[in-house]
Parts: structure tokens; sequence; C-alpha cells
């Protein structure tokens, strides 16, 4: 298991300190630059040369916006136009962060909770200070839902805040826990390969083959459940309560 979980370990490459600011250079921060690359290069490569009649790279490129757009303005009631530009930015950059880490010898950044954890807690805040600006100290009515009676308030109220303050919580473990398990099932399903008598050790590369197809799909939908969380915090944000 402690192979397994190699793939996830975080190597200080260089350290740099700013104060009681850990800015050290690390293969999470080395990945993380690599998969902005990758997802900034490969969108350049895709609409270089837009044409009237798009070619399969500008075509994949429009259908992609296309797609992020759609859902943002579908889930972002009467003002998703003007967020199309952060969720397509957060959609692409996790699914950059998840399809590099497919690359073999390469690291996984979703796989580490600090990771998903800065984006929950950025995306988090970012919906509640959008709230207090939207609303002011209207902001706590959501906590005291409409029609509840005053007697059930001391109750309602606390089950609110806490189902608000899970939100980066869970919307964090999600990304963490998907891209972490079909990581380490590919691990030991290579694994199993090697020790297999040779005549079986095409059961778990076809297993591995399945799995890695499996990974892409994943990557893509947990890119997309994010982003879609996301629109849902913003969309209750601007909300009247």
């Amino acid at each position: 298991m402690s192979g397994a979980l190699e793939h996830f370990r975080v190597v200080v490459y260089h350290e740099l300190h700013l104060g009681p600011l850990d800015l050290s250079i690390s293969n999470t921060t080395v990945f993380i630059w690599g998969a902005v690359a990758l997802v900034v290069l490969t969108l350049h490569l895709m609409v270089v040369k837009p044409k009237l009649v798009p070619g399969p790279g500008q075509l994949l490129a429009e259908m992609l916006y296309g797609f992020v757009a759609r859902q943002t303005e579908l889930n972002i009631h009467g003002e998703g136009e003007k967020y199309i530009p952060l969720m397509f930015t957060i959609f692409t950059f996790i699914l950059g962060c998840n399809l590099i880490g497919l690359i073999p010898g390469a690291f996984t950044p979703t796989s580490q909770l600090a990771v998903t954890g800065t984006l929950a807690v950025g995306i988090f805040l970012y919906a509640t200070g959008l709230r207090f600006y939207r609303h002011g100290w209207g902001f706590f009515h959501a906590f005291a839902p409409r029609g509840v009676p005053r007697i059930m308030l001391p109750l309602m109220v606390p089950i609110e805040l806490l189902s608000f303050l899970a939100r980066p919580v869970t919307l964090a473990l999600r990304l963490f826990a998907n891209m972490t398990a079909g990581h380490m099932a590919i691990f030991v399903l290579g694994a199993l390969g090697m020790a297999a008598p040779w005549f079986l050790q095409w059961l778990p590369l076809g297993f591995t083959v399945i799995q890695i197809a499996m990974e892409l799909v994943i990557a893509f939908i947990q890119a997309y459940i994010f982003v879609i969380l996301s629109c849902v915090y913003i969309d209750d944000a601007l909300a009247d309560h």
C-alpha cells in the first residue's frame, strides 16, 4: 500500500519562505503550473486560426466552452452570462489537473486535499462575499427559512448554519477522494499485472486500460460537478431569501 501512496507524496524541490509564508516549490506546484500550461497551450492551438467552418480542434474548443456556458446559465438564474469566464477557467483548470496525473510518472495536483480545499474555500468565500454585497445583513435571513414557526428557529438555524459551513468541506473532499481512489485503483491493477503468472498478465492489463478510460471520464465529470456546485452556491448567494 505504501507504493500505491507514493504517487501522492508531496516532494519539496526547493524550500522558500517569506516570513510565515511557505512558498516552497514542490511537485504539487510544478504540476499545477504544468496543468495550466497544458490547458492554455491546448486551447491556443485549437483556436489559433479560427475559421468560419471550424476544424476538429476549434469545434472541440467551441463545444467545451458552449457546454460550460450552457450549464452556467442554467444554474445561475438570470445572471449566468457574467460568470461564464470564471466557470470556464475553473472547469479547464480542474480538468487539466485531473488529466495531467494520467501521464506516466506525473503527479495529480487534485489528489492533494490542500489543492481541492483551496479551490473549495475560494469559491465558498467568493459566494459568501457576493451574498453580503447583494443582501447586506439580510444575508442571515437564509439561516431562518420562510414559513418556519418561531419555536423551531433555535433548532433550524444551527442546522442551516452547519449545512452552509459544510459546503467547502464536501466540495473539496468529493474531488480529492475521487481522484485519489481512481489513481490507487490503476496502481493496484498494474501491480497485480506484474505479479501474475505470464499467462494471466493480460487480465490486469485489460482492466488497467478500462480503468484509465474510466479515469478520463471521471476527470471530466469531477470538473463538471465542481463547476455545477459552484454555480449553485453563487445562485444561492444571489437569490432572495
